[in-house]
């Protein structure tokens, strides 16, 4: 079962891959976006391993208070993305519960993915971090490293993909050829997952 400490280690995590990849992220959006979204969440994720600390007690209230930094801290389209999906997916998760299981966790993740999905108006194939996020979610019914394969591997099925939404949606058919960022950033977030899993 996956405890407090668990989502507190996994927000560590996230924010340690975040730092290292923080450059090629940045070179990734430099091409089809603002060329900040390595800055963007390294500050964002910085401020989510500080806030998460020893507290708070159960699963729910770090994803909560994780996406909330997100959202207070992270300029641009993706704070409000990544934090959406973090706080929707604590509420899925219920305030009560002081463990989870890697199922509960797998569907609350698909809520956190909708409301992302929702907020952002867009679907997988639309080149964002959907394309991460999604088969991602489908795979952790399986395993914390089947999730981390498939996450990469929509990342990486981004390069093809023309962008019909975002910063990158401008560039009409320019935007073919570049990893999105925001999979690519995506994906270092399940693969943190698998990490703290042991996967």
């Amino acid at each position: 079962m996956l405890d407090a400490d668990f989502f507190r280690r996994w927000m560590a995590a996230t924010a340690a891959a975040v730092d290292r990849e923080a450059d090629r992220l940045t070179d990734l959006d430099s091409a089809i976006g603002d060329a900040d979204h390595g800055s963007n969440l390294r500050r964002g994720f910085t401020a989510v391993a500080a806030a998460v600390g020893k507290e708070p007690a159960t699963p729910a209230a770090v994803l909560k208070l994780a996406g909330g930094q997100l959202i207070s801290t992270v300029g641009g389209a993706s704070g409000p993305l990544y934090g959406t999906l973090l706080r929707r997916t604590g509420k899925a998760l219920g305030d009560d519960a002081a463990d989870v299981s890697r199922e509960q966790l797998a569907e609350a993740l698909r809520a956190g993915v909708d409301a992302v999905a929702q907020l952002g108006g867009a679907a997988p194939g639309d080149k964002t971090m959907l394309d991460a996020l999604v088969p991602a979610v489908d795979a952790l019914a399986d395993s914390f490293a089947a999730a981390r394969a498939a996450a990469a591997a929509g990342a990486e099925a981004t390069v093809p993909l023309r962008a019909r939404k975002g910063r990158a949606s401008y560039l009409g058919e320019r935007s073919v050829g570049h990893q999105d960022p925001g999979a690519a950033s995506a994906a270092l977030l399940v693969a943190a997952l698998a990490e703290v899993a042991g996967e």
